[in-house]
């Protein structure tokens, strides 16, 4: 924010501020208009604002920090070319002042109807490329508040040891039954002020824009969402004209000297013309240094060509053989090297392969030059003795592998190293035939390098064409810019030169950059008549021009601009000629032309004649071009296109333009096509690539209705233009940079010049801005991705990024996905320095571009989405039923055993409570350990016998009468660490008659987020004391936990640590088994705290149905690794082993911290067949042992004994997990069958649990479409979409369960979607809470169906939807078996576009998308998706994350995301239970206490 003098917003009087977030608001909402918004802030702030005489105090920004850089003033005057284009300066190929000042209305179209978009908050320690002010931009009030200002500590490590939180400290005080929806839609709690809402508000009321495409009608079948197609505009512009003729170029002039080969061109000068310059090249500084003459390059050639046919191998065994292929490795600064070499090659008839000189081990595109060497089989590389020592090398000085390299052998070309040839010896110099010359390489789209295969007749017409369309006479001097190894460089200053005995004067790229005027003055110094540039070349020169008052142009015949192909070069030309026209330079020599590396020079514009007619340009449409139609400009002037022609077709070519996708149909004169060239100059094939050859090199044009019109094959330029008047041809872009979105074609190149034409100079550095497309839900999105300037601020920044999002949108008519901004010199780049295309794309992909800024906008963008779902008017459950019946399909129900006809001892029959158990097994057993507790190193710290538990309880029973004078019905809350001394306290308070609930103790290190929890508990179970230990009593009591909550407050504390040893006078004994046994308290995760009450005759069925279910019984041992607070957790734990008599080894889950290996081991060393743990305990071993296995061998930690290993939860078996940890401890003998989970929920802490008899638990594959539809459609594995369903265990003993229509309350059908309901004896008898809610109690737990039950069943509804499915196997009774899957919990559902999502579906699809993202949770907030991912890379990381996340929401589940949240590992809040508690994490965003490393809005 703006900080007024006072120091910041936070210095404002808490009223204004509330009063400035109500105007928010109100504005926010439409209630009051921008200018009485404006008028009422400034009122309010104007106390509070320094005024400045005449300022609108809501407009005035502080005073920036502008002291010049000292190093600029000092820089020396050599770097006066540096500064005229510093940073800033735009890449010219796209300068455009008419384009610019479109832009610019275009822009104040916008300004208008200006929306404010929320800006991104980062964190400020993230990606400081500059001084601190330069990073905290003055924000202008408007601008809504960064949000990570207040957080005192902003940087990662003040922030606290991140602790698992408890399932407390997320308590809602609301139970089970309020209306959540309404919590949904509010700010929950979170002051309406708060800066993450105004954000989002902000990007609500940006989202209430109409979009653009208005979304078409379309026909929606409920079972199947469909991807609405974009249908074509019906007022899109159609092309009008015939069909075009192919158009011929001038016959090609039959010279009498032209020589019959290039090869004998050089023979001839080299030896008549010895003497004759034919190349110089130039130093660093721009000094010619060296003149190679014709005779040098005629003798240096032979002496290369011999050595490399005789002298590289054996006599009887050449390394090369004419028609082998050798790599050319030459830098751009050795142009004599260079063209030794190749015409080396070609007099010794083997084929060079020019290629950049790699620099690293991996370059961009590297890797697939190499893919381009092998499949050409080089093994030979020349090179000069300079670059070979400047290549990177191993440690021992050999020359490093590069990536995707065949194994090379380097030669070096230096003249002291090659062999004289013998008198007698004479290269074989045939005619030109169609044997391949040479080999030039070309990146395309996808970034694949593949080999334009040029033959030696081609090469030979190709320079007979140019010398004829340039009109080249000899002994003419030409300068050449270009890179020397391909393209126009190669054709006119390597091979037309030697054909017509020119002189070239060859200008390194690395001359270029530090002297942009030096090729202008070699014009000047040697009076040259041809100049081979770019219009970067034509820019640099006009910004370092004031440096060179005396230069003259005048010499120049042609000025040959060879990306005139670019449709932007026309204003370079302009520009050019109007700042040198005073210095000679003729408006006629410009000659714009166009190249292709497959059809080479595809036209040229000849030489003017002084006072002929200038050609003319073309105005058109950038509508019509998008739709491919020559529409003469006409309606709005900002979105025209003007084109230069590039001259006419090469002399005897042809030429004729079809349409760029589908079979080669010729087009309408006024369409746009990719322009096809035939003659015999073009490429002959791809080398080794037969199939993309056809399609490239071997087309025969077909007329509309598909047959072939004449049979001469033409050749794909990758050019899209036409044909004009006066058979002029027109480029208007390259197939490569073409960008197809919703069946409209735009272009690279325009997108860049429009991103460059918003006033970039503050922002972009050196104008280097990369526009592609991606392939996202079925139709390719446009992204932006631009290198930042070091010094910009992050709000110019993002001023920047929001004006070319508008200037694109309203000039080409199409939304950015996706703009991207990255710190400088960090893109991809290609051997000349330009961006690496299709590398930056993949970077994009592969999440590892490392933005600075992003701005993602998939809700403008996006129109394809399928229209959102409209729930049918419901059909009645009796139809339902009757459907059911007449398709044969049974109702969805499943049962356990029978827990009457099975037999137990008399015990259960003698004791219907389990205090009466433990007195009998004191008498009868009173030796027998029941449990044994083991600490980190695995030695057991404390055990208890049948006797000393009884002893125990009553001591504590007794202690409860004396200190606590307590009734019987009284609530005692237990508050201790997982072991023994909890369960000895709460038999002591059956003993005593009193209502045990059991609480997690708060945890030390972070009071203030775990004691609320427990006062919660300890207020809403209205207990009368607490009994706890004396170290738990003390923190109590400490001043840390008074800051946290209200200690003075508290029920009698009674610590249990030395009992007196008093005997009890009588154990209470509960008048009938429904009386209550004790609370469970639980927080479930979405934040609400419920306690449910157990019964004793609940408890007794509960341990029984376990007892039966596990085959329990007095020998057993069993292992558990839980937390014993509540559920089964607790049952397991507390009270099955006094009820069964086995033997428990408990290990407190936090042992395991310390020593990862406690669990697996504590099995194997007791020979453990059962053992039970939660999740989080799971995926402990599977992260921190997974690749120990060795050491577990080790150690003689053998799991062969397990039977049975079962994780307790309350949720959709997590089968990644339990599947990961089967397979890796495989190895060490757990059976593969042994891992399963159990389910329970609120209502009935035990529903499922594998036991040891019975089928192993099945799986299923099902639809995640269907499930959206709350439908279930099995799959076959593998299909797309699909989810893998585990069933949760087998149903306990006594234990019934149906699904129902939660709607409509009716059962439905077999493997049908519906919630999950229980009826069985050990249900919870209804929720404890402050509000007794009975018809929320009748409705959760004793509720009927509203159909088609006659016995009237009272079921429970567990709140889970699953189904029931019923399989081929058999269960123990006999029967075939009901498998119940549980598919997730209703709470959690999130319901967004009509449909019903999981979570947990969407997080598993955001996990897989990068391998820096360590867990992530989804939430909603005002029908916004919300996602959280949890960062475990670096941080400049955390913008990667944001593309990646909203494409894989957007293609595996149809949503948009709204908001994007990065943060640091551990800050998603996760219970003892291994469950995200995701509301506690909403709440934390909306009341900005995350500290996130960024936040990201998309549009």
């Amino acid at each position: 924010m703006a900080e007024p003098a006072g120091g910041g917003a936070c210095s404002l009087p808490r009223e204004i501020r509330e009063q400035l977030a109500e105007l928010e608001l109100e504005l926010s909402e439409g209630d009051i208009t921008q200018k009485g918004y404006e008028k009422k802030r400034a009122k309010l702030l104007a106390p509070y604002i320094p005024q400045t005489h005449g300022v609108d105090p809501a407009l005035q920004k502080e005073p920036r920090n502008q002291t010049p850089a000292p190093a600029a003033t000092s820089a020396p005057s050599s770097s006066k070319y540096h500064r005229a284009r510093s940073g800033g300066a735009r890449d010219e190929r796209y300068r455009s002042d008419i384009h610019t000042e479109a832009v610019q209305a275009a822009l104040a179209k916008h300004k208008e109807q200006k929306m404010a978009l929320p800006m991104p908050t980062k964190r400020r320690s993230t990606f400081v490329q500059s001084p601190a002010d330069a990073c905290t931009p003055p924000e202008n009030f408007s601008v809504p508040p960064d949000v990570t200002a207040t957080t005192s500590s902003s940087s990662s490590s003040a922030r606290p040891a991140t602790i698992d939180l408890p399932p407390s400290g997320i308590v809602k005080g609301t139970h089970k039954g309020s209306n959540r929806s309404s919590l949904m839609d509010t700010a929950d709690g979170v002051p309406v002020s708060s800066r993450v809402s105004t954000k989002i508000q902000q990007l609500l009321n940006t989202l209430k824009r109409p979009k653009r495409p208005p979304l078409k009608e379309f026909f929606v079948d409920d079972f199947e969402e469909i991807v609405e197609v974009p249908q074509p505009d019906p007022n899109q512009p159609k092309p009008e004209g015939r069909q075009m003729t192919p158009v011929k170029g001038e016959p090609l002039g039959v010279v009498c000297n032209w020589p019959p080969a290039l090869e004998s061109a050089l023979q001839r000068w080299g030896t008549t013309q010895a003497k004759c310059p034919c190349l110089t090249a130039l130093d660093v500084t721009g000094k010619p240094v060296y003149t190679l003459t014709y005779g040098k390059l005629w003798s240096r050639s032979l002496k290369l060509a011999y050595t490399l046919l005789n002298k590289l191998g054996t006599k009887n065994e050449p390394v090369l053989k004419p028609g082998d292929r050798v790599a050319l490795v030459y830098p751009n600064n050795d142009p004599v090297m260079f063209m030794v070499a190749f015409y080396g090659c070609l007099l010794a008839e083997v084929i060079p392969v020019p290629i950049e000189v790699p620099l690293t081990r991996k370059d961009a595109g590297g890797q697939q030059i190499g893919f381009l060497l092998g499949s050409c089989g080089i093994t030979l590389a020349l090179t000069t003795e300079v670059c070979l020592k400047g290549l990177p090398k191993t440690q021992n000085g050999e020359i490093v592998q590069f990536k995707g390299w065949p194994r090379l052998k380097w030669v070096v070309t230096d003249s002291k190293y090659l062999s004289k040839s013998p008198k007698d010896w004479q290269p074989n110099i045939s005619t030109a035939g169609t044997e391949p010359a040479y080999i030039e390489y070309k990146t395309s789209k996808e970034g694949s390098v593949m080999g334009v295969t040029v033959s030696r007749i081609a090469m030979l017409s190709h320079c007979q064409a140019l010398s004829q369309a340039c009109n080249y006479s000899e002994g003419e001097t030409i300068v050449n810019v270009l890179d020397f190894k391909k393209d126009a460089g190669l054709w006119h200053g390597m091979l037309t030169n030697v054909m017509n005995k020119l002189h070239t004067l060859s200008v390194p790229y690395s001359v270029m950059k530090t002297c942009p005027l030096s090729w202008v003055q070699r014009v000047h110094t040697h009076k040259a008549k041809v100049a081979l540039v770019k219009c970067r070349d034509l820019h640099w020169a006009m910004m370092a021009h004031r440096d060179q008052r005396d230069v003259s142009l005048s010499s120049l015949r042609m000025l040959i601009v060879t990306d005139g192909a670019n449709p932007w070069s026309v204003s370079s030309c302009d520009a050019f000629l109007s700042l040198f026209q005073s210095h000679g330079l003729k408006p006629e020599a410009i000659c714009p032309c166009a190249t292709s590396p497959e059809a080479m020079t595809v036209a040229i514009r000849r030489p003017g004649v002084p006072g002929a007619p200038l050609p003319g340009r073309a105005i058109l449409s950038m509508n019509g071009l998008s739709y491919g139609v020559i529409r003469v400009n006409t309606e709005d002037k900002n979105s025209a296109l003007t084109v230069q022609d590039v001259g006419h077709v090469m002399p005897g070519g042809m030429m004729c333009i079809v349409k760029p996708d589908g079979s080669p149909q010729l087009c309408k004169t006024d369409e746009i096509g990719e322009i096809c060239v035939s003659s015999r100059t073009g490429g002959m094939m791809y080398y080794g690539l037969a199939g993309v050859t056809k399609n490239t090199f071997e087309v025969i044009p077909v007329n509309s209705a598909g047959s072939p019109v004449g049979d001469v094959p033409f050749v794909r330029s990758g050019l899209l233009g036409f044909v004009g008047p006066g058979s002029l041809v027109f480029v208007v872009g390259k197939i490569d940079g073409l960008l197809t979105v919703s069946g409209r074609r735009h272009n690279a190149d325009d997108i860049v010049a429009t991103g460059l034409a918003v006033e970039s100079i503050k922002t972009v550095y050196r104008g280097r801005i990369a526009v592609f497309s991606v392939s996202v839900f079925y139709d390719e999105r446009i992204v932006v991705v631009a290198e930042q300037r070091p010094d910009a601020s992050e709000e110019d920044s993002f001023q920047w990024m929001s004006r070319v999002l508008q200037a694109i949108d309203s000039i080409h008519q199409v939304g950015v996905y996706c703009l991207a901004l990255v710190p400088a010199n960090t893109l991809p780049k290609t051997p000349l320095g330009g961006i690496h295309i299709s590398q930056t794309k993949q970077h994009f992909l592969e999440g590892s571009l490392h933005p600075c800024n992003i701005l993602m906008c998939p809700h403008t963008c996006v129109t394809n989405l399928p229209k959102p779902r409209q729930k049918q008017p419901g059909v009645g459950p009796a139809s339902v039923m009757v459907g059911n019946l007449v398709a044969g399909k049974r109702i969805a129900q499943a049962a356990g055993r029978d827990l009457g006809q099975i037999e137990d001892n008399d015990l259960v029959r003698k004791h219907q409570f389990l205090t009466e158990v433990l007195q009998w097994r004191a008498q009868a057993t009173p030796d027998h350990t029941l449990f044994l507790l083991l600490n980190a190193k695995g030695t057991p710290v404390c055990t208890a016998t049948c006797l000393q538990l009884h002893k125990r309880a009553e001591r504590i029973a007794s202690v409860l009468y004396d200190k606590g004078h307590l009734n019987a019905g009284d609530n005692v809350v237990l508050l201790y660490p997982p072991g023994i001394e909890l369960i000895a306290a709460f038999y002591g308070c059956l003993y005593a008659g009193c209502i045990p609930v059991t609480v997690r103790p708060p945890h030390a290190q972070n009071l203030t987020a775990t004691l609320p929890t427990v006062r919660m508990i300890v207020d809403v179970s209205k207990a009368a004391c607490i009994l706890t230990t004396q170290t738990l009593m003390r923190l109590l009591k400490s001043r840390e936990a008074a800051a946290a909550v209200d200690v003075k407050t508290w029920p009698t504390i009674i610590d249990t640590d030395d009992l007196p040893r008093k005997r009890l006078p009588q154990i209470y004994k509960p008048p009938t088994p429904e009386m209550l046994a004790y609370l469970d308290f639980s927080v479930s995760t979405t934040g609400m705290l419920t306690g449910v009450k157990m019964s004793h005759s609940a408890v007794n069925a509960l341990c029984r149905a376990i007892k039966l279910q596990c085959e329990l019984y007095s020998s057993r041992q069993i292992a558990i690794c839980l937390d014993p607070y509540c559920g089964l957790g607790f049952t397991l734990w507390c009270l099955c082993s006094v009820y069964s008599g086995h033997q428990s080894i408990l290990i407190p889950p936090m042992e395991l911290e310390s020593n990862l290996f406690l669990w697996l081991s504590t099995v194997s060393q007791y020979k453990i067949r059962d053992t039970f743990c939660s999740y989080s305990v799971m995926e402990l071993c599977t992260k921190g042992l997974g690749n120990q296995v060795e050491v577990l061998k080790a150690r003689g930690i053998n799991l062969s004994c397990v039977r049975t290993c079962v994780v307790v939860a309350e949720e959709r078996p997590r089968i990644s997990l339990t599947q990961s940890f089967s397979k890796l401890f495989k190895d060490i003998g757990l059976s593969s069958r042994a891992v399963s989970t159990t389910f329970g929920s609120r209502v009935n802490v035990a529903i499922c649990l594998q036991g040891t008899s019975g089928p192993d638990p099945t799986t299923v594959y099902v639809d995640l479409k269907s499930l959206r539809h709350d439908r279930v459609r099995l799959v076959e594995r593998g299909a797309p979409q699909s989810l893998l369903l585990s069933e949760s265990g087998k149903i306990l003993p006594g234990v019934k369960v149906i699904i129902v229509n939660p709607e409509t309350k009716g059962p439905v059908g077999d493997s049908h979607l519906g919630e999950i309901w229980v009826n069985s004896p050990h249900t919870a008898s209804g929720y404890y809470t402050i509000y007794d809610n009975e018809s929320l109690q009748a409705d959760h737990f004793n509720t009927r169906l509203s159909f088609g039950d006659a016995a009237q069943t009272l079921w429970a509804r567990t709140g889970y939807l699953g189904f029931v499915r019923r399989t081929e196997l058999t269960a123990a009774s006999g029967d075939r078996h009901d498998a119940l899957y549980v598919v997730g919990a209703l709470d959690e559902t999130l319901e967004l576009r009509g449909l019903r999502y999981h979570p947990i579906d969407i997080e598993t699809s955001v996990s897989r998308t990068h391998r820096s993202i360590a867990e992530c949770a989804v939430f909603t907030w005002t029908n916004l998706l919300v996602v959280v991912v949890e960062l475990c890379g670096c941080e400049q990381e955390a913008l990667d994350l944001v593309p990646l996340v909203t494409n894989v929401v957007l293609e595996e589940h149809y949503l948009i995301v709204g908001v994007v949240v990065v943060v640091d590992p551990g800050v998603i809040p996760i219970n003892s239970r291994g469950e995200k508690q995701r509301m506690h994490l909403r709440d934390s965003f909306l009341a900005d206490q995350l500290d996130p490393i960024y936040v990201a809005y998309n549009m």
